[in-house]
């Protein structure tokens, strides 16, 4: 058999969804696409448009959205995982699958913090890091994908060590500051080192967060560079206001406002980054599991949290959470555009929310129903067992 005839016999799993009320793209610039119809093949997506204009034949699946909204998985930007679906912050299991149900299908790593007894020598964080990469590549608890093994930055690293990290495949740091790495001008020299491996970093934003941590001032957060300011409204202690605005005025980087924040310096940064014509830069996590908990429904929160109290359209909010966040991240998802990954969350308006439609209740301040849940192209779950009922939901009517 030739290469060819091999590639000719390989499977083609088809996914088409069709009947789609409201199509949101997880773009600024585009955030509600006039189509109602997604194929994707072999988990990516192909075409985008009208039934009438998009060959659907010879699905292997088809799911009828039944006139519900579809918005691109939700993006957690900043997570602290361990090992697998459990959490020894909180000795909790299945916060991963749980925070699925809450719309997420892709995680990024802040550093694996919580690991009891995290060395700190330098083999031993890479190997640790090294470990958590593998680990959660091949492990993906309800399909979820964590982009984990992200190192906290010691002092005795040289620019060698962060090449070995990216050639195994590391692409993310941990936040800047959790470590002994608490200056700028040793965080900046090696934020650059990393970046010229193609390893993005994070740093750590305001008051300590844990017993042993620290304040890192508006002063390094400038000075080091990281390519995300990591929960610019404090995890969970935040900066006073002019530190937070000279932030956003006089770095370009990512504004990352997590759940497990100071809500009001999280409105004072997006208020900000508006003014500034720089809502490009605003991301989303929830920063967990923390002290405060897991959050399955967290980004879900940010979401009614910015769009009612922000004054923002809820169709742009979603943006912060989806497109943002992916191009922020460098990740090929949080985009209904050809060529972009095939994972989706299906939405309604909750039951009994006073909104008229699903925009509309969440600008109120209510949480959406999730209906159904793709990732890859395949169905992850279906109705969430964690958000408010949604007054309708999509099925799966072939496959």
């Amino acid at each position: 058999m030739t290469p060819d005839s091999e590639a000719t016999s390989s499977p083609v799993n088809k996914l088409v969804v069709r009947n789609i009320g409201l199509l949101l793209s997880g773009d600024l610039d585009h955030p509600i696409l006039d189509a109602d119809t997604i194929v994707a093949i072999n988990g990516v997506i192909q075409s985008v448009g009208k039934e009438k204009d998009i060959d659907t034949t010879n699905a292997t699946t088809t799911i009828d959205a039944k006139g519900t909204a579809l918005a691109p998985g939700l993006i957690d930007s900043h997570v602290h995982p361990v090992c697998g679906d459990w959490t020894p912050r909180q000795n909790q299991l299945g916060w991963i699958d749980s925070c699925l149900h809450g719309g997420v299908t892709t995680m990024v790593s802040a550093g694996e913090v919580h690991t009891p007894g995290r060395p700190k020598d330098i083999v031993g964080l890479k190997a640790m890091a090294i470990s958590a990469q593998r680990a959660f590549h091949a492990f993906r608890p309800g399909g979820v994908k964590v982009y984990a093994g992200a190192p906290v930055l010691e002092q005795g690293m040289v620019e060698d060590d962060f090449k070995e990290l990216a050639a195994a495949g590391v692409k993310f740091l941990g936040e800047v500051g959790l470590g002994s790495v608490k200056d700028g001008t040793t965080g900046r020299r090696m934020v650059a080192w990393a970046r010229k491996c193609g390893i993005q970093s994070t740093i750590h934003t305001g008051g300590p967060s844990i017993p042993g941590s620290s304040l890192i001032d508006k002063d390094m957060v400038l000075e080091t560079d990281a390519d995300v300011i990591g929960h610019v409204n404090g995890g969970h202690t935040a900066l006073p206001d002019d530190q937070i605005v000279a932030l956003c005025e006089r770095s370009p980087r990512a504004l990352e406002i997590v759940h497990n924040g100071n809500e009001r310096a999280g409105l004072l940064a997006l208020r900000t980054a508006k003014e500034l014509k720089q809502l490009q830069r605003v991301i989303l996590g929830t920063d967990s599991p923390a002290g405060s908990g897991v959050q399955p429904l967290g980004i879900l929160r940010m979401i009614s949290m910015l769009s009612s109290l922000g004054e923002m359209p809820a169709e742009i909010a979603i943006c912060l959470a989806t497109g943002n966040t992916g191009k922020m991240r460098s990740l090929n998802c949080g985009l209904i555009a050809s060529g972009r990954e095939a994972s989706f969350v299906f939405l309604d308006t909750a039951q009994q929310s006073a909104g008229k439609n699903l925009l509309d209740s969440i600008q109120k301040g209510d949480l959406p129903g999730v209906g159904m849940v793709v990732i890859d192209g395949a169905v992850s779950i279906q109705r969430s067992r964690n958000t408010p009922p949604a007054t309708r939901v999509p099925e799966i009517v072939r496959g």
